[in-house]
């Protein structure tokens, strides 16, 4: 690529016009561009195809040039040679998108380590869930400075979970002068590194934000046909109710598990999509229509807001495909 970005410099001085070799440049980067643009796999394996795609053209265009066609000519069939840089970059990515078994695991690890939480009953233990909270921050942050492989996404969407619900804790405290000002100053902070690590995500693939914000709908649900934020606060009721309810709480992450998995191991990109949304939403409706109305208005505002995190990056990626 750099000796690509050196000749793409060069300029001719005849008439103002570009070269021939230039046209041949802009061609094969035009081309290499929109082929990078669409492969949605890792940073690293996509520069390394495009640098043996990019090869690929120079010695092809070489080789109709020593056949006698001008450089010109021999760059234009170069690349239609090869095709539509989408449908290349489609076929590569169903070559590397299917991640290892120990790749799907670690990646599903976070949700059976919550089923596991509330299945043996540590979630009521402080140094349980302080130890899974400090497992879960340091796996995420070394994922992160890692050059964020793909099992990052999952426990990155466990890692905001607090962030979000301490939000909502907060704007249902008592009013009190000091509550507010925590709420007004910790909200906006916590919206900006929410939407910032989001944001990142999706430059990487728009499938892998919605892979890390499954958890999301499927906690909030749950969380919020326990109680409201004031029993949460001031009395046990709602723990007497999460004790009935800990084995479909079980299950769902288990699902969620699963999905993980199998978003890991397929391939083709629609059944990616199709696994990763389906067992979230599915859990969330059922729960919902479980809480029989119990749900107040600022719980569903809570739920739509959830639900539309994780699906608008799957509808970002379909309407990029249209």
């Amino acid at each position: 690529m750099r000796q690509l970005y050196n000749r793409k410099q060069a300029r001719t001085k005849w008439e103002g016009k570009p070269s021939p070799t230039i046209k041949m440049v802009n061609n094969t980067t035009h081309y290499l561009n929109r082929f990078k643009a669409c492969l949605k796999i890792d940073r690293t394996i996509r520069d390394g195809v495009a640098e043996e795609l990019c090869t690929h053209l120079e010695d092809k265009s070489r080789e109709l040039e020593e056949n006698g066609l001008s450089r010109e000519e021999a760059d234009k069939i170069a690349v239609q040679s090869l095709g539509s840089p989408e449908l290349v970059a489609q076929q590569i990515y169903e070559t590397h998108a299917q991640g290892s078994w120990k790749e799907a695991f670690f990646s599903a690890l976070p949700h059976f380590l919550v089923a596991l939480l509330f299945a043996s009953y540590y979630w009521q233990n402080v140094v349980g869930l302080s130890i899974i909270l400090a497992l879960t921050v340091s796996i995420a942050i070394y994922g992160w400075h890692r050059g964020k492989p793909i099992w990052l996404f999952p426990w990155l969407g466990y890692y905001l979970i607090p962030v979000v619900v301490t939000g909502i804790l907060l704007l249902n405290l008592p009013q009190e002068w000091g509550w507010r000002i925590a709420a007004l100053i910790y909200i906006p902070l916590a919206l900006f590194a929410f939407i910032s690590i989001v944001k990142q995500t999706a430059r990487r693939d728009w499938l892998y934000a919605s892979l890390m914000l499954a958890p999301m709908p499927v906690i909030f649900s749950w969380f919020l046909t326990l109680g409201t934020g004031n029993e949460y606060l001031t009395s046990d009721i709602w723990m007497a109710r999460l004790q009935a309810k800990i084995p479909w709480i079980v299950i769902s992450f288990i699902a969620l598990a699963a999905a993980t998995i199998g978003f890991i191991r397929l391939k083709p990109r629609r059944y990616k999509i199709i696994s990763l949304l389906i067992p979230p939403l599915v859990i969330l409706f059922s729960v919902t229509l479980a809480s029989r109305g119990n749900i107040e208005f600022w719980g569903w505002l809570i739920l739509l807001f959830s639900l539309f995190a994780f699906a608008t990056p799957v509808w970002m990626q379909a309407r990029e495909q249209s």
